[in-house]
């Protein structure tokens, strides 16, 4: 009764698509086409015919009298309903199995990227997206990873790479390129599982990097130290005054040498993690005031006016609160160290403006200006360097260590920021610090070219 069944509702959806093409056929005075215009006719009314019966076959043998025999218009609709009911269930069971796909490769920690024939991305996991930023585009165009490519699509294994970002910050990463076998034509070709190499590499650097610089800036303040230890042992071992002289600035000398090593270590761990970016929300305008309540007996003593102008209907940002404070008392302390006495300090904070040169991302603008000196043009590319210093004397006698404003450009470009100095000698200096509400977008996998992630 099935194959019955089929036969005539077939021979039901041939009839009309077969006598149309015939007539086409007829009329363009090709009878040889009528055979060959069939074909297709034929083939799609059995593709039909399969569907609407399997969709028929599940109704109750109860609505049609235990046969198909009588089958009215009633329930072939009711069928053809069925059938379509059947066909999204079947879509949504495909879209259920690539949103599971995409959950599992999501919990890979490693970052996934999948490319199409054509090398171009199908898909990036979360990992991938939080790692790359919209940098996803220059990392498919490095030499090195088109060689992998190449390598493992000809030899049918795994290849590998290494690779290295310069924005927005450093970074080294391995990648493992592995060719897909019998990949369908439109789906992932490769797979390509990264591992951020950053961190070992920034460990290997701030090893070198501290040696060098801890021999180079303590060796001035132990060379004071020894100098004086001499001299109390001798000259002045019966002298009370020049002991009391001698002691107070070895205590200088070695309290200098502490702030010294903090900041080396500070930056030192910043390197470490400035690829890896904040992600708690925070109120800036409230810390920046928290901040600026611990210099008020320095301001004191140099009787410098500090005005405040902290907003706190201002949106909060992604951002480490501790680096930021950190940040904020750097600044602060330069503005306290190098600014004028009786001089007024002003900490800002302001939604960043149009059209002033900042990036269009949405983001805000904390600044702290004094009425000091000044700083001459020539030195201002080269003040976040570490250890760099417009005036090495005048910076060791007011404490300095000269990594200030090199802990504060790392801080910035972890946030993804943009640090600004600007100072016009005889008027006075502002640092302003740009950073975003939100770290810009990770954009893995260009529009119109995913049809994995984008699956609602």
């Amino acid at each position: 009764m099935r194959a019955r069944t089929f036969l005539a509702i077939c021979a039901l959806l041939v009839a009309p698509a077969a006598l149309c093409l015939g007539v086409i056929a007829v009329t363009a005075g090709h009878l040889s086409l009528v055979a060959l215009a069939l074909l297709p006719a034929l083939a799609l009314a059995m593709v039909l015919a399969r569907l609407w019966v399997h969709a028929v076959d599940t109704l109750p043998t109860s609505r049609v009298g235990g046969s198909l025999a009588w089958l009215g218009l009633h329930e072939l609709a009711r069928a053809n309903a069925l059938m379509g009911q059947h066909l999204d269930a079947t879509s949504e069971e495909l879209r259920q199995a690539q949103r599971s796909s995409v959950a599992l490769l999501d919990m890979v920690p490693e970052p996934i990227i999948l490319l199409d024939g054509a090398r171009a991305p199908l898909y990036a996991s979360t990992p991938a997206r939080l790692l790359l930023g919209a940098e996803l585009p220059a990392l498919l165009r490095q030499p090195s990873l088109a060689a992998a490519l190449d390598q493992s699509r000809a030899t049918g294994t795994r290849a590998f790479a290494d690779l290295r970002l310069t924005v927005p910050v450093a970074r080294e990463l391995r990648a493992s390129v592995i060719p897909l076998l019998q990949p369908p034509p439109d789906g992932p070709h490769y797979l390509i599982a990264l591992l951020d190499r950053s961190a070992e590499q920034a460990l290997a650097r701030m090893r070198a990097d501290f040696v060098a610089n801890a021999s180079h800036e303590l060796r001035t303040p132990l060379a004071a130290l020894i100098g004086f230890i001499e001299t109390l042992r001798g000259p002045a071992a019966n002298d009370p005054d020049a002991q009391t002289q001698f002691l107070a600035i070895m205590a200088e000398q070695a309290a200098r040498m502490a702030r010294l090593i903090d900041d080396l270590l500070s930056l030192s761990r910043l390197e470490m993690n400035e690829h890896v970016p904040p992600t708690d929300a925070i109120a800036l305008g409230p810390l920046l005031d928290r901040a600026a309540g611990g210099f008020a007996p320095r301001l004191a003593q140099r009787d410098i006016t500090l005005v405040r102008a902290l907003p706190l209907d201002l949106p909060s940002l992604i951002a480490d609160a501790d680096q930021l404070t950190q940040v904020a008392q750097n600044l602060l302390e330069n503005a306290v160290k190098y600014g004028r006495a009786n001089g007024t300090i002003r900490l800002t904070l302001r939604l960043a403006p149009e059209n002033a040169g900042w990036p269009a991302w949405p983001g805000l603008v904390a600044s702290v200006a004094d009425d000091g000196i000044g700083i001459p043009a020539e030195h201002l590319p080269r003040l976040a360097e570490r250890f760099y210093r417009v005036d090495s004397g005048r910076s060791r006698a007011v404490g300095g260590t000269g990594l200030g404003l090199a802990i504060v450009k790392h801080i910035t470009n972890r946030h993804r920021g943009e640090l600004r100095i600007e100072s016009v000698e005889g008027e006075g200096t502002t640092v302003s610090v740009w950073l975003p509400l939100k770290i810009p977008p990770a954009i893995g996998v260009p529009d119109g070219l995913t049809n994995v992630t984008k699956v609602s």
